[in-house]
């Protein structure tokens, strides 16, 4: 297993750029990460060249780069609109064009529809129709780059489409791409599942990517309200070996707040070097956790 953060941790916005991703580069390999994950919305906007900078600058620090969607509605691989869907295949498949100059071989995500969802509009049935057909385009794509699209399974507050880990299995088979596999986040799976270690069981090989964090999304290991160690016996007993990948948010206000709901601060108002040292914290006690 290889252990990531994801880029946002660290701040109150969702944008970051070249010299952003420079700087969190440096910063997570210091700290003893192996994996950061980036936006692919920021890969599909950065120029080749300093997406080949960035390369240099991670492979320097030995970082492997994971690229994350949450996808606008303009983008929607399940719309009713097929202008929209058209726009949304063609957005992926120059993301992972651009993730081939960053040897990023990981696109995670609920690329199956957009993100976070207004539920205006829920046809379950139909969603799953289109987003499937649209999924089967752009996942021969992703076959011939050699990159695996992880489907993130979400609670039922930020989309109605992909709520277990069940409901994935059931979605990918019908996909039936082995580059099409699931992500599974013990933040989602708190609220949706019975019963977290027995989720990833049932993931089996369909799990390419995980998302950890406490039910509060606070840092893996802050409060223990997961079952960390049944999470680990379930990730060995399918002898998982991929990303494993902290989405921690701790700061409110800001676009990152707004989006995740977070409406009062869970860091004790920590400075930068205070995150510094919870995530540092967090990723000791994955490790001795996990491995």
């Amino acid at each position: 297993m290889k252990f990531g953060t994801l880029y946002s941790y660290w701040n109150k916005d969702w944008n970051c750029d070249y010299a952003g991703y420079a700087k969190l580069i440096k910063k997570v390999s210091e700290i003893g990460f192996d994996v950061l994950e980036i936006s692919a919305d920021h890969v599909y906007r950065m120029p080749a060249a300093e997406l080949s900078h960035l390369n240099e600058f991670r492979k320097e620090y030995d970082i492997t780069i994971t690229t994350n969607s949450g996808p606008g509605k303009e983008h929607d691989l399940a719309s009713v609109e097929e202008r929209i869907r058209l726009r949304g295949i063609d957005y992926f498949e120059v993301i992972m064009e651009k993730m081939t100059l960053i040897e990023s071989k990981a696109l995670a995500g609920a690329i199956y529809s957009y993100w976070p969802c207004e539920f205006a509009n829920i046809d379950k049935d139909g969603a799953w129709l289109r987003s499937i057909e649209s999924l089967k385009s752009i996942a021969k794509t992703a076959e011939r780059l050699g990159i695996t699209i992880a489907l993130e399974v979400l609670n039922r507050n930020e989309s109605y489409i992909l709520n277990t880990c069940e409901e994935a299995i059931d979605y990918c088979g019908r996909v039936s791409s082995q580059s099409v596999k699931i992500l599974l986040d013990t933040y989602h799976m708190n609220i949706e599942e019975d019963c977290i270690p027995e989720a990833v069981r049932a993931a089996g090989p369909w799990l390419g990517h995980l998302h950890v964090g406490e039910c509060n999304r606070r840092l893996p290991g802050m409060n223990n309200s997961i079952d960390w160690k049944g999470v680990a016996s379930a990730l060995h007993d399918i002898n998982y070996d991929k990303s494993v990948v902290m989405e921690p948010f701790l700061l409110s206000g800001g676009s990152v707040g707004h989006s995740i709901r977070l409406w009062r601060d869970l860091s004790n108002n920590a400075d930068e070097k205070k995150m510094d040292h919870y995530i540092s914290d967090s990723l000791s006690f994955l490790r001795k956790t996990f491995l």
